[in-house]
């Protein structure tokens, strides 16, 4: 496997998901596109994924760990995964269009 290969495979590990909610759609009026992260993504590693990927100017990154839920299915109590979520701020002018995929 090329090193070229392998540094792509890291970029799509970084990002799992775009998130699709009201929330998100409220921000990107501020230019901002939110994504689920792997956990142990850092701010940098999230800023050159999503340059890399998508081809667009990144001014910001915030990120936050929503913890997850207990919740019930049958009696039966389970856990969602806590969550990583990033909240991307783009440079003025560009956007990315997370309804089509890459």
């Amino acid at each position: 496997m090329s090193a070229e290969k392998q540094a792509t495979e890291l970029l799509y590990d970084v990002i799992k998901a775009p998130l699709i909610t009201e929330k998100s759609t409220m921000v990107s009026e501020f230019n901002q596109v939110m994504f689920s992260v792997a956990m142990w993504a850092t701010k940098p590693q999230i800023k050159e994924a999503v340059e890399a990927l998508f081809k667009v100017d990144v001014t910001g990154v915030n990120t936050l760990i929503q913890k997850g839920k207990v919740k019930r299915f049958r009696g039966q109590v389970g856990r969602r995964s806590d969550m990583k979520k990033a909240i991307v701020t783009l440079a003025e002018g560009q956007s990315i269009d997370v309804t089509t995929g890459l």
